[in-house]
């Protein structure tokens, strides 16, 4: 019986879930990416004023390389997930384009059908 392979399963599961949700809801997505753009800012100033003396880096240098490693992380992740969100916004508007497209050509070729349903 060894439970810790199941337990692992579940969070990995869990994971795939969560980010299946991410990547497929706009509001989601969008949320996530300013809740992250926000603590990489917060981050990035308190990094440069407040804590600027317990991360000095000939005192503390592992303690100041992973602590502008996760403002990093928290920023290219931002940006990615804009990124994505840029792309997703340019498939759905050449996807409406070619659905507009289509139903304009439908509605050119068979004028007289539209015309009776209509009136």
């Amino acid at each position: 019986m060894t439970p810790a392979p199941e337990k692992n399963l579940q969070k990995v599961s869990f994971v795939v879930h969560a980010t299946r949700g991410l990547i497929r809801d706009q509001g989601a997505r969008r949320k996530v990416m300013s809740a992250t753009l926000v603590v990489a800012v917060l981050m990035l100033v308190a990094g440069a004023t407040i804590l600027q003396g317990w991360l000095n880096p000939r005192e503390h240098a592992v303690r100041f390389i992973l602590f502008w490693l996760v403002c990093a992380w928290f920023t290219i992740t931002a940006l990615l997930l804009a990124l994505f969100d840029a792309l997703m916004i340019r498939a759905q508007g050449r996807a409406a384009r070619k659905a507009l497209g289509q139903r304009f050509a439908q509605r050119a070729s068979h004028p007289s059908e539209q015309d009776a349903e209509e009136q």
